[in-house]
């Protein structure tokens, strides 16, 4: 990823052309400008081309830009490396974003969600979510398989045979741990114990579970070129600096009494944590993590519908630029927080009409074999979620392993299913896989 370029210092834009600023304020096209490159938290590298190509002053636009920025951000109890605070502060479709994640995402409304589509086939869906967000998670950290290969092994719960896999099993394995431990307070041990399971078998036994130390040399490099991308706080600091981060990822008000939005926190506590790099290997899976333990433990419930690391993964320089403009601008966390919000309300806007869509499937396949009182609740998802992987077979462990049941009860609902004439067997290798018949359709 290309580094950007410094901007030019507002301040002494400020002292020398403060006049110039008054005369244009007025002026409805400025002020225009000004407003779409808040909402759009754009950066100085891309805000120069925006106002040429607009034939403004780039520089006056800038500085009223950061003039608003600074006026109106809020302190956060967390550092960079010079004991500069984060600060943030929400433009207007970031607000908007957060309101609608407060009306669709969290609490009862969650819940009801969970109720319209039913208990089990909610959980299905989140189980589905969740094997996808532990791929592409392990994807983004430089996981090497395919989709397909790697969500028929957590579908079958079989071991993995190559160390991406490895890495997408672990990563599944930590969300588990942290839909588990929702509840629990962020501590240390909590933090290295979700290390540990992310990177059992991917990294050095030695540096798993553990600090970075001096002796380390631990930085963000971009291997095509081996820039150094970021630099974190010395070793020597951690204690402290994690203590801080600790305290303010517990708190569900600041200390001094100012509420933050718990999304808006959740997002501060995935940047710092990737700003911290507290660990030799594995700190971008941890710091999501962090993220989705952050918005379960504060009931945004859907939140385990929402594979966000997919949309991370498509446009991976995105994501790494919205660290970088935080660090390099005055850690203003607006960055990271704007583009973390896109991504989540492009999330929130796939998974309503991905819900609209199944409850209409949902009613489409009752009509066919809904009605029919022979088949229990488990056997009519089957069908249904087969019929949507478009006649894709199922094993007994897939079965078993999707509705948490007990092998006899996985096979005994395959077989019955194939005495109905819904699914047809064969052998593959040593497994029994069971296909849809027309009659399933």
């Amino acid at each position: 990823m290309r580094y950007p370029k410094p901007a030019p210092d507002w301040r002494s834009i400020l002292n020398e052309r403060i006049s110039e600023l008054a005369q244009v304020a007025g002026n409805a096209r400025f002020n225009a400008f000004i407003l779409a490159s808040q909402n759009a938290y754009d950066p100085w590298e891309k805000l120069r081309f925006k106002a040429r190509a607009a034939a403004l002053d780039p520089a006056l636009a800038w500085l009223q830009v950061k003039w608003e920025r600074v006026r109106n951000a809020r302190p956060l109890p967390l550092t960079d490396r010079s004991g500069r605070a984060l600060t943030y502060w929400l433009p207007p479709t970031s607000q908007e974003e957060l309101m609608l994640v407060d009306q669709q995402l969290a609490g009862h409304i969650g819940q009801a969600t969970r109720e319209l589509v039913g208990r089990e086939l909610a959980e299905y869906y989140i189980k589905n979510s969740l094997m996808e967000e532990a791929i592409a998670s392990s994807m983004l950290e430089g996981a090497v398989t395919t989709r397909r290969d790697a969500k028929q092994m957590l579908r079958e719960q079989r071991p993995p045979r190559t160390p991406g896999e490895r890495m997408v099993a672990n990563n599944y394995q930590a969300i588990g741990f942290i839909r588990e431990h929702q509840g629990t307070a962020l501590t240390p041990d909590f933090i290295l114990e979700l290390h540990t399971i992310l990177t059992q078998d991917t990294m050095p036994a030695d540096q798993i579970g553990r600090w970075r130390t001096a002796d380390d040399g631990v930085n963000v490099i971009d291997h095509r070129d081996n820039e150094i991308m970021h630099e974190p706080p010395p070793a020597a600091d951690l204690p402290r600096r994690l203590d801080a981060l600790i305290r303010f990822a517990n708190e569900s008000i600041r200390e001094d009494g100012e509420f933050v939005h718990p999304v808006v926190r959740a997002i501060a506590l995935h940047f710092q944590f990737g700003y911290e790099h507290p660990f030799c290997d594995g700190n971008g899976r941890t710091a999501r993590a962090l993220f989705y333990w952050h918005l379960l433990r504060n009931k945004y419930w859907l939140f385990e519908f929402l594979p966000l690391s997919q949309l991370f993964r498509r446009a991976p320089a995105r994501y790494a630029r919205a660290f970088v403009y935080t660090e390099t601008d005055d850690f203003d966390l607006g960055y990271f927080l704007t583009y973390h919000l896109r991504v989540i309300g492009k999330a929130r806007h796939a998974l309503l009409e991905y819900l609209a869509g199944e409850q209409r499937k949902r009613l489409q396949a009752e009509s066919t074999y809904g009605r029919d009182p022979r088949l229990n609740q488990r056997q009519k998802l089957l069908l249904r979620n087969l019929h949507h992987r478009d006649g894709a077979p199922v094993t007994i462990a897939e079965h078993q392993h999707a509705n948490d049941l007990a092998y006899a009860t996985a096979r005994a609902d395959l077989i019955e299913l194939e005495q109905l004439g819904y699914l047809s067997s064969r052998k593959v290798g040593k497994k029994l896989v069971y296909t849809p018949t027309d009659a399933a359709h």
